[in-house]
């Protein structure tokens, strides 16, 4: 058997084995200190009809009390890491945008580019809408 897939046997083998004790260990994302703060923002005490007052306008709609973007929280927070990768032989291509890369681009573009290897992407993107 060639080295290379014998070590990919293992590798899957090790990892059927250990798949069954990894669920348990993630099992309560509540204990990870380091995202607490983003998911205190998804709590019902943090919506905005939470922090509004409840007084309606004549027509007996709140909204009027939410226009010209007040009780806006924007809070984007992203963390990430990459180790402990190995890239052998790998060919990486040119990374290059022409002139009419971003021709007829509609809605909200977004461009990604990577032209090396083991490298971690990450996007946000925050979108304030004001209806008028």
């Amino acid at each position: 058997m060639h080295p290379h897939l014998h070590a990919l046997l293992l590798r899957v083998c090790a990892l059927a084995a250990l798949a069954p004790h990894a669920t348990v260990a993630w099992a309560d994302p509540a204990q990870d200190a380091s995202r607490a703060a983003a998911r205190a923002l998804f709590r019902p005490e943090n919506a905005i009809g939470a922090q509004a007052p409840s007084r309606t306008d004549a027509s007996g709609s709140p909204l009027a009390q939410q226009r010209g973007g007040t009780d806006t929280r924007d809070d984007m927070r992203l963390d990430g890491s990459v180790a402990a990768n190995t890239a052998v032989n790998v060919v990486t291509g040119a990374n290059s945008i022409d002139a009419g890369s971003f021709a007829n681009m509609a809605g909200i573009p977004v461009v990604i580019q990577n032209s090396g290897a083991n490298v971690l992407i990450q996007n946000a993107t925050i979108i304030n809408l004001q209806l008028k």
